[in-house]
C-alpha cells in the first residue's frame, strides 16, 4: 500500500468514525455514565467496530467516497 493510499484510507475511516463516535456518545452517553470508564470503552467498541465494518464503511463506499 502506497503512502497516498494509506492517507486516503485514514481519511475515509475518520469520515465515518468521528460522526459515529459523536452520535453513539450522544445517544448512549448518559446511560453509560453510570459504569466505569473501561466498561464504557468496551461497550462503545463492541458497538462501533461492527458498525464501522458492516455499515459505516460500506455506506461510504456506496456513496462513492
Amino acid at each position: 500500500m502506497t503512502a497516498k493510499a494509506k492517507w486516503i484510507a485514514a481519511i475515509k475511516i475518520w469520515i465515518v468514525i468521528y460522526p459515529s463516535i459523536t452520535s453513539f456518545l450522544y445517544l448512549f452517553g448518559k446511560p453509560l455514565s453510570a459504569i466505569p470508564r473501561y466498561q464504557r470503552t468496551l461497550v462503545l467498541t463492541v458497538l462501533l467496530v461492527p458498525w464501522m465494518m458492516f455499515a459505516g464503511m460500506p455506506l461510504l463506499e456506496w456513496f462513492g467516497l
